[in-house]
């Protein structure tokens, strides 16, 4: 499946609109915590460790948006919005989001 933060794909027509597709994974704290605790990668203020379970969450709420997309039939995704939100009691929790819109192609 295409998907895309463009409100078009070149070279193809879109069809149809089928509606509004999104993902959404929330990671807590501890996991944060954990990873932090035995962080032995950090190298000029980076974590290798940390960026790979915000990788892993921008992935899973890319598959569930996709799965979603699918769902109402749609070939691709057009005009995606990538998000990361703080939420929880002192920011203990991190929301990824992603919404896009399902089309069929032509």
């Amino acid at each position: 499946m295409i998907v895309t933060t463009t409100p078009t794909i070149e070279g193809r027509q879109i069809k149809d609109y089928l509606g509004i597709a999104t993902g959404e994974v929330i990671v807590g704290a501890n996991m944060f915590r954990d990873i932090f605790a035995s962080i032995t990668d950090l190298v000029g203020g980076r974590s290798g460790a940390y960026e790979q379970v915000l990788e892993r969450a921008r992935r899973e709420a890319i598959t569930e948006m996709v799965e979603k997309a699918r769902a109402l039939g749609g070939d691709a995704i057009v005009g995606c919005d990538l998000d990361y939100e703080v939420l929880g009691k002192a920011g203990s929790m991190l929301m990824i989001s992603i919404t896009g819109t399902a089309v069929k192609l032509g």
